[in-house]
């Protein structure tokens, strides 16, 4: 078994809240005890608040975000920690190896191509060139994450995406240092988000402790937002002056920050077949994840694990390149708990495209009767949603409490080269409204439009590709990212 994986090392790239449920990892690890397994806390205590811009009210948790007995953990170590298990096993792990190309022959895959190291702006080979290779296996495993560059192209290849439509969140990370412990589990909804239901805005924030001297904060917005000036990142920035945020942050220190993408559809934007010959889809790459519940980690490890079962299964019986061979795989994810949690939800997400009024409103009624509701809002693609110039502005940052985009770069510990190609597809001649969509959008300043251009038609927008965290973001609004060179990009170890 080989593992390649674009990061620096394993865990660079990963980035969740996180509070998981820690039933997948203790069936994946039944000999192990639990304590050994990287995390900072068992949840005994949450609140949830309700924002204005200067007050909080706690309110009930709703059932699904109820978290007791569930682990607070950095996804980014667990997966080093695990990565270690792994090569115990005999894994043969590939670490700054990004994969460019999917191989299939006689309507199977056969495995991937991996990038070209050493390659100069325009592409040239430069003294450190080192060329890519190819990767063969009976069976592989897309568990790329989100979007998932190599997934896009196997499910377009096969036709897996005639019934879905992806909408997309985008989460923008901060682990804080503080000097007094937060005992509780927070999040909230509200402020500074607008009620509006013109300006469509969906989402929520999140505060954890992690041990006695740190916090994960971050802020999470739907990605099918109408007005083109709306930034995650600096929505982040004011959430934090708010009294309620600035009160457990106190006079403590940024110590790490990042951004990522979350899959928001749930049962709509599945494939509609979960393998093709030869390979499957696990975790972020299939599109498992509860929005309602804010839970997407343990559907990866349970979603491994019963792949892991088919996989086996069909390798047994030497039928995995076979049209039907890895069926066992559907099979097993349709009569889990991964699908039972996700088709009671299934409606609440596509529900908050119609504001956040009439999303909570559905929101209660799905969790009353279950899920068992017809679909009462067909889900939209994202970059389909129109978009206007709207006027929102921001606090400035201080450097203290707020930051600005590219420093928070800077903490990411992001190390790409700017003289590699661009790793980045969009037209650069495009409308202001879109342009100004996708520079607001982006969390790290990788899109600059020229404040003097006109105020509509068509302007230039500047890339700025080495600032790339790869949350990818950029493909949720009709652009598309694709891998950089191996190893570059962010490096985090605590997201």
């Amino acid at each position: 078994i080989a593992l390649a994986d674009k990061g620096k090392v394993a865990g660079s790239h990963l980035l969740s809240g996180a509070v998981v449920k820690p039933g997948p990892l203790k069936q994946l690890f039944p000999d192990t005890d639990p304590a050994s397994i990287p995390h900072y806390w068992e949840v005994d205590s949450e609140a949830v608040y309700f924002m204005t811009k200067s007050k909080s009210f706690r309110i009930p948790p709703p059932p699904q975000m109820k978290n007791h007995g569930n682990w607070v953990l950095s996804v980014s170590q667990l997966a080093r920690w695990m990565s270690e298990q792994a090569e115990e096993y005999g894994v043969y792990l590939l670490p700054e190896t990004d994969c460019q190309k999917v191989l299939v022959e006689q309507g199977a895959v056969k495995g991937v191509i991996t990038g070209d190291k050493g390659r100069g702006k325009e592409g040239e080979e430069l003294s450190t060139f080192e060329p890519g290779m190819e990767l063969h296996g009976k069976v592989t495993v897309f568990a790329e994450g989100t979007p998932g560059h190599l997934t896009g192209v196997v499910r377009d290849h096969f036709d897996l995406n005639r019934e879905s439509v992806q909408s997309w969140e985008l989460g923008v990370k901060e682990v804080w240092k503080v000097p007094t412990p937060l005992k509780k589990l927070v999040h909230t909804a509200g402020w500074p988000l607008r009620l509006n239901p013109k300006y469509r805005e969906y989402g929520g924030s999140w505060l954890y402790p992690m041990g006695e001297d740190m916090v994960s904060l971050g802020f999470v917005v739907g990605l099918d937002y109408r007005d083109a000036t709306t930034s995650v990142h600096d929505l982040l920035q004011d959430f934090k002056t708010h009294p309620l945020i600035r009160g457990i942050l106190g006079e403590g220190e940024r110590v790490a920050w990042g951004a990522k993408t979350i899959p928001g559809s749930g049962l709509y934007g599945l494939p509609s077949r979960l393998h093709v010959p030869g390979a499957v889809f696990v975790g972020d790459s299939a599109g498992f994840v509860d929005m309602a519940a804010l839970k997407g980690v343990n559907y990866a490890v349970h979603s491994g694990i019963l792949a892991a079962e088919a996989i086996f299964e069909s390798l047994k019986a030497n039928t995995a390149q076979t049209p039907t061979g890895l069926w066992g795989y559907d099979r097993r994810i349709k009569d889990s708990t991964v699908w039972k949690d996700l088709w009671k939800v299934r409606n609440i997400r596509p529900g908050f495209q119609r504001g956040m009024l009439v999303g909570g409103a559905i929101h209660g009624m799905a969790t009353v009767t279950g899920g068992r509701l017809p679909k009462v809002v067909k889900p939209v693609s994202d970059a389909k949603e129109p978009v206007f110039l709207g006027k929102r502005t921001y606090s400035k940052p201080d450097g203290k409490l707020t930051f600005d985009k590219l420093s928070s770069v800077f903490a990411s510990g992001n190390k790409t080269r700017d003289d590699q190609p661009n790793h980045i597809r969009v037209r650069t001649d495009v409308p202001k409204t879109l342009a100004v969509a996708w520079e607001k959008m982006c969390p790290a300043q990788v899109y600059e439009v020229d404040e003097d251009e006109a105020s509509n038609g068509t302007v230039t927008v500047k890339l700025n590709p080495s600032n790339c965290v790869q949350c990818g973001a950029i493909t949720a609004k009709g652009g598309r990212l694709t891998p950089p060179e191996g190893g570059s990009g962010p490096e985090y170890t605590l997201t």
